[in-house]
């Protein structure tokens, strides 16, 4: 008798289990759903501000879509000078390996690969790093996601994922992220190192907004906790649609113009 109780109770937990993470597999579905399949292109501004209170503004455009359901997405900066022509591009896999990381900087003359632990370092004096930048542009794509208990934020009902990064080169030891129940949007999420806040990236409801078929979020705040920095990310003009140059994908040619 004994030993059928344990066994119902064990199967009754594997059930909740599985239906908890096919819950959290939804939930990661439905933010990718908000990544078009089409060309979307983002007018972005990046604000970054050190610890003194100096500011510097960075302007380019992001320009992504997913192929075959993997996210594509370069992003380009025109302003300031000194930086104008440098580029990120970010490719998702569909086998174990890392996704691809690819920076140009025109100082340099060449693209680099980014790998290892090389991904965490700052994008260009922000406060996101190569690898922030593809969780955020990936919708934390290859992330293994545990759903936790609702929560609310702004009166809007949010679901909690805490997901453990897919590389296992990644600082963080833990991603957690607020997820707005009616547009699948990341509002706030907090990036764990060894158990402690490293970074947090929140934005306002008043930040949400719509683009044809897609939502997005137009401000968003990332605060780096242990350097006592932040970056506001700025979205400015976005347009849907529109040709697919297949160079801005390509590691051999994303930086080059036009």
């Amino acid at each position: 008798m004994m030993l059928r109780l344990l066994l119902a109770g064990l199967l009754l937990a594997t059930g909740l289990t599985a239906q908890a993470d096919e819950a959290a597999d939804k939930i990661l579905n439905c933010m990718r759903a908000n990544i078009p399949d089409a060309l979307r292109i983002q007018e972005v501004e990046l604000n970054a501000t050190d610890r003194t209170g100096g500011t510097r503004t960075l302007k380019g455009r992001v320009y992504a879509y997913k192929d075959k359901g993997l996210v594509r997405a370069t992003l380009r900066i025109n302003a300031p000078s000194d930086l104008s022509g440098a580029a990120y591009l970010m490719r998702e896999t569909d086998s174990a390996r890392a996704d691809d990381i690819f920076f140009y900087l025109p100082a340099v003359g060449r693209v680099r690969r980014i790998s290892g632990t090389s991904a965490d370092a700052s994008l260009l004096g922000t406060d996101f790093s190569y690898n922030d930048m593809k969780e955020i542009q990936s919708a934390f794509g290859g992330s293994v996601p545990k759903l936790g208990k609702d929560d609310v934020i702004e009166q809007r009902s949010m679901s909690v994922l805490t997901l453990t990064p897919a590389a296992a080169s990644s600082r963080y030891s833990q991603i957690k992220a607020w997820i707005d129940q009616k547009t699948c949007l990341a509002m706030r999420v907090q990036f764990m190192e060894a158990g402690v806040l490293r970074k947090e990236l929140t934005a306002p409801a008043s930040a949400i907004g719509r683009s044809g078929n897609f939502w997005y979020v137009s401000e968003a705040r990332m605060r780096d906790a242990k350097e006592g920095t932040s970056t506001i990310m700025k979205i400015v003009g976005i347009t849907e649609g529109g040709d697919l140059p297949s160079r801005l994908f390509d590691p051999h040619s994303f930086y080059l113009g036009g």
